[in-house]
């Protein structure tokens, strides 16, 4: 997936400063990032911003030199930029720009599917909902994943099988009832 349109220039900025860098792909990890802060925020622009401020962040440090933990230092900046715009600001979003609605003929079964999604999505906590999100949609390690949570691998392989038949069981429910 290539770098959306504006975070072009913020991906020559960090090729610029770390030219040398051969251990975490960065580049790679630029749109995870932003997709990471866009689940969080729902604002594109934001989001852009913020992944920006990420790497920057991360490029002024330099102290992580193993893999896993550079990849889990950037998502604890990601986090923590998260919430401090949460902290400074509330912020608001529509339903439309939530489910990405189309105008187009036959929008109303997948619209209906995203709704009951939605709902059991819902029913998580927001630990639950970023876990299964960093791993099923950014493919974060599992090994990355423990060290961010602090929990044992299997720990987190439980939590993720555990979630996973949380939300069959509710979308079972949800259809049916």
């Amino acid at each position: 997936m290539k770098a959306h349109k504006q975070g072009n220039y913020a991906l020559y900025i960090i090729k610029r400063l770390w030219k040398g860098w051969r251990v975490l792909n960065l580049e790679d990890q630029y749109d995870k990032i932003f997709r990471y802060l866009y689940f969080h925020l729902h604002d594109r622009h934001t989001a852009e911003d913020l992944t920006q401020e990420t790497f920057l962040r991360f490029l002024k440090s330099r102290t992580y030199h193993d893999e896993n933990r550079q990849l889990q230092y950037l998502y604890t900046i990601a986090r923590n930029l998260a919430r401090q715009h949460f902290r400074d600001r509330a912020v608001t979003y529509t339903l439309e720009e939530e489910m990405d609605i189309s105008a187009s003929d036959n929008f109303e079964q997948p619209l209906l599917e995203q709704i009951t999604l939605r709902d059991a999505l819902q029913k998580l906590s927001p630990e639950e909902r970023e876990l299964l999100f960093l791993h099923y949609v950014n493919d974060v390690p599992v090994s990355v994943l423990s060290g961010m949570y602090k929990i044992s691998r299997f720990a987190v392989y439980r939590k993720l099988k555990r979630i996973l038949n949380r939300i069959r069981h509710e979308l079972e429910v949800l259809e049916n009832g």
